[in-house]
């Protein structure tokens, strides 16, 4: 009997073209085999597409919507598939947010190329709110009606970050154009207060320059008419000098006495205002050496020893044998003002001049039992021109300027200065300076402070005095002669060699300042190279400025300061003298 035939069987037999029935037997199990393999892989691809995490669409370009996954409606707010499709029917009217234009736009791309890959767009929800998606669109080629299957990613979330970003980089940027306005503005304030700035600080170099040049003016005037006035004074020292060695009546000798003390203030005077005017140089720099400290204090107490006897103080000293590295001639200047300020202002008693060591300085102090000074006063007596508990113009001594040169030494010197006092019971001033390595000695005193030890008699001796002023050369020749020299004057280098004639002086006197130019240092190399001999020769100047003691310290020759004290030439034409003997 035979079987009835399997529609499906004779539809694949005519699909495969099969010939007869017999030979068709043999390949029916292998093609089974296969459609259950393709069924297999169709509902592995509908699993994948109903499951997919992107959604995923089929439409007709035509028609609409077709199907969707279930990814795709929720995405769209819809509850189901068939929801989403029954109401998304037409893309161009209700899927795409742009409406006709934007579908017809992605139809003819569609068209033309056959796929839309990374296309960005926004989409209705059901709701009626808007979602961001980017989609790959893929025109079937196999489709005679157009159909298109689509995959859709939200990137709402990206796109809001895109925004915030954009906002926050809108934000910055408004923030940095503020900033930037801010920084313009506070720039130009800026370049306003330079430019003030400028002008400002162009005034102050000026008024500086004007005032560093009125000061060197001052400078240069002071010291002119410093040396104008030291020449009669000199003159009149040398008179007086001369006046006091020679026997007079009561009342004559009186007189002279007085005289003498009123040329001494003057003096005084003019010494305090020359000292300030050189001590204001700034290229002043301090001659430093090792030398005893009881060659500086012997020579100052003997000196003054007679100014206490007259105003009945004792005045003592207490030193030993330490040596300081120091300026000798600057030191000196301190402790004589210090000194003569303790006996001025100590009416009964005594001053002690002592010294203490105190690690590697030397602290010479200068006490006194007189009238003190009040501790608000301690800065004051440092300023210039000023002397405390004078009312009456009698009573002033000087013009104030002695601790004024003080301090100014004191800090060329690099010394600490050190005031105690308390009124009514007197007062404590010191000056510490640095121990000097060596061992003690007493070596190393200026022979200018050892002349006063030395005296040779002058009797018989040849001199020439060279000075361009008339009053000084009558005033040396009359003291000169008087201790029993020859003295010869001229004043210049022609009228010198003319009166010396072929016989050499024993010594010569010589003033820095010439007339024409010309100097004592000049005078002094051609004197000597006429007679071919080293002639002994003493400067005799008032300037204290350093370009006179380099030519002296060139031609080794010694330096006195006008007003001259007759002592000190004595004991330095002694000294020299001596040497050269």
């Amino acid at each position: 009997m035979q079987k009835p035939s399997d529609p499906r069987r004779e539809v694949l037999t005519g699909l495969l073209g099969l010939g007869s029935q017999s030979s068709r037997k043999s390949y029916y199990p292998e093609l089974l085999a296969r459609l259950e393999e393709l069924e297999d892989e169709r509902n592995r691809y509908k699993w994948l597409f109903e499951n997919a995490v992107h959604g995923i669409f089929q439409a007709s370009l035509g028609d609409g919507l077709r199907a969707a996954n279930q990814s795709l409606a929720r995405m769209l707010g819809y509850d189901s598939v068939s929801a989403l499709v029954d109401a998304r029917r037409s893309l161009a009217e209700q899927f795409f947010i742009g409406g006709s234009e934007e579908f017809q736009r992605i139809r003819h791309h569609l068209l033309r190329k056959g796929e839309l890959s990374g296309y960005e767009t926004r989409l209705r929800r059901a709701d009626g709110s808007l979602m961001d998606v980017r989609m790959n669109i893929l025109l079937r080629p196999d489709a005679s009606d157009h159909v298109i299957e689509a995959f859709v990613a939200d990137v709402t979330e990206r796109k809001q970050a895109q925004q915030a970003m954009q906002q926050l980089n809108d934000e910055l940027e408004q923030r940095v154009q503020q900033r930037t306005r801010e920084l313009e503005t506070l720039n130009e304030s800026l370049r306003f207060e330079i430019i003030e700035h400028e002008r400002t600080q162009g005034e102050l170099r000026k008024a500086r320059d004007a005032a560093e040049q009125a000061n060197r003016s001052k400078g240069r005037y002071l010291a002119a008419a410093s040396h104008d006035l030291l020449q009669p004074l000199n003159a009149a020292r040398l008179l007086i000098s001369t006046l006091r060695e020679t026997p007079l009546e009561e009342g004559a000798g009186l007189l002279v006495e007085r005289s003498h003390t009123a040329l001494e203030s003057a003096e005084d005077m003019l010494s305090d205002l020359l000292d300030i005017s050189r001590l204001d140089q700034p290229n002043l720099q301090p001659d430093c050496g090792d030398c005893a400290v009881a060659d500086i204090l012997e020579p100052l107490l003997s000196e003054f020893g007679s100014v206490a006897e007259a105003a009945g103080v004792g005045l003592r000293g207490r030193f030993g044998d330490q040596v300081v590295r120091t300026d000798y001639r600057l030191l000196s200047r301190i402790l004589r003002n210090f000194i003569s300020n303790a006996i001025r202002y100590t009416d009964r008693g005594g001053v002690l001049v002592g010294c203490r060591v105190r690690g590697s300085e030397l602290c010479i102090q200068v006490w006194d039992t007189g009238r003190g000074i009040a501790r608000g006063d301690f800065k004051r007596i440092f300023q210039e021109f000023n002397q405390l508990d004078v009312d009456r113009a009698d009573q002033r001594r000087g013009v104030g300027l002695g601790l004024a040169i003080v301090d100014r030494i004191a800090r060329l010197l690099n010394a600490r200065i050190e005031v105690q006092s308390r009124l009514g019971r007197g007062s404590m001033f010191a000056v510490s300076i640095p121990l000097a390595v060596a061992g003690p000695h007493r070596s190393d005193a200026p022979a200018s402070q050892l002349l006063s030890s030395i005296e040779v008699p002058l009797q018989g001796r040849r001199m020439l005095v060279l000075d361009n002023e008339q009053i000084i050369l009558q005033s040396m020749r009359g003291l000169l002669e008087q201790w029993g020299a020859e003295v010869l004057t001229a004043v210049d280098l022609e009228q010198a060699q003319a009166v010396l004639g072929e016989q050499p002086p024993d010594a010569l006197l010589v003033d820095f300042h010439l007339d024409g130019g010309r100097t004592g240092g000049e005078a002094v190399t051609a004197l000597r190279a006429r007679f071919a001999s080293e002639l002994p020769a003493i400067m005799i100047t008032a300037d204290r400025g350093g370009a006179c003691r380099q030519v002296a310290r060139e031609l080794d020759i010694m330096v006195l300061n006008k007003p001259l004290k007759a002592g000190k030439l004595r004991a330095a034409l002694g000294t020299l003298l001596s040497s050269n003997d």
